[in-house]
């Protein structure tokens, strides 16, 4: 087991350079591995078939759709999460939260990071029983699908970053597509100023050039550190500790960035695990490089500084 999921960087490599040719159409092979829930207990009065239906949907479109060329072995799909909770339900008519989430093997172990943690709050779609979800690369059939595909293309871009510099360009391109597609529909959740935190402005959050940082970060946080640390801890940790100046660069240009919360919630409990056994030098920096960008984190952060045991 830890043999293969130590091979999974090398396959990545090749499976980029497959992914940057053949991104376009052609044959192609499922990627992801998703694990998708649809809660319905907030709506009373309702067949709840209907959700069980739109739960096997989603799992099916998620799991079974081409969304690549690249070839991708069942050790190596990308392990994803989506919790759907459905809030109101009318006329056909599902509104809610979409919990999102990414992870990924460190190499030469059993450990798994969390690469993308974030609540969508702005979910709202139609959806009749039984309507077949149908994949087209071309263009947006409908807000679900287009919810879909708006995330499988950023699992996708954001697993590459972790494994090769910007490795995850090709990705992000067909992500932007559809958010441009999304809001010529006029559905919420994908207009650029609607909302600082909704779709467009988490996409942005990784390609504009004032936080785009966040993705040298993503490659030396994982594949230089995380990576790293089967081999050597302190090598491992001091790249980790390196990569955190990209964040720094983030907020000083953004500081109301979504990116900074989105790095909180997948990385701020690992950082903390981390850091507790570093010499108190490194945790020092640390701590003064975030202690300014989460002013409310004060008890994990406290953990960082003073090293105090899991």
């Amino acid at each position: 087991m830890l043999k293969a999921v130590g091979m999974m960087g090398i396959w990545r490599k090749i499976i980029f350079c497959l992914a940057v040719a053949l991104v376009t159409t052609g044959v192609c092979a499922q990627e992801l591995k998703c694990n998708v829930e649809v809660n319905s207990q907030q709506v009373e009065g309702t067949n709840k078939s209907v959700f069980e239906t739109l739960q096997e949907a989603m799992s099916t479109y998620m799991n079974e759709t081409k969304f690549t060329n690249a070839s991708f072995s069942p050790i190596e799909k990308l392990d994803c999460r989506m919790f759907l909770t459905v809030k109101e339900y009318t006329d056909d008519r599902i509104k809610g939260e979409l919990q999102v989430q990414l992870s990924r093997p460190v190499y030469n172990s059993t450990y798994t990071t969390t690469v993308f943690n974030f609540r969508d709050t702005r979910i709202d779609f139609e959806y009749r029983e039984g309507d077949p979800l149908i994949f087209n690369e071309n263009s947006v059939e409908n807000n679900l699908t287009a919810l879909l595909d708006y995330y499988a293309y950023l699992f996708l871009a954001l697993d590459f970053d972790t494994f090769s510099p910007k490795g995850g360009q090709p990705f992000y391109d067909r992500a932007q597509s559809i958010v441009q597609q999304a809001q010529s529909i006029g559905e919420v959740g994908w207009r650029t100023f609607e909302d600082t935190k909704n779709r467009a402005a988490v996409l942005n959050g990784f390609t504009e050039s004032n936080t785009s940082s966040i993705r040298d970060l993503l490659y030396r946080y994982h594949r230089l550190g995380l990576d790293q640390m089967a081999t050597s801890v302190d090598k491992g940790r001091a790249e980790v500790t390196e990569s955190l100046d990209n964040l720094k660069t983030v907020a000083d240009n953004a500081p109301m960035s979504v990116i900074l919360s989105i790095f909180r919630d997948a990385k701020l409990d690992e950082l903390v695990n981390i850091y507790t056994k570093a010499p108190s030098a490194e945790r020092e920096k640390v701590y003064e490089l975030l202690q300014p960008i989460y002013p409310t984190e004060n008890e994990r952060l406290d953990k960082i500084k003073k090293g105090e045991e899991r």
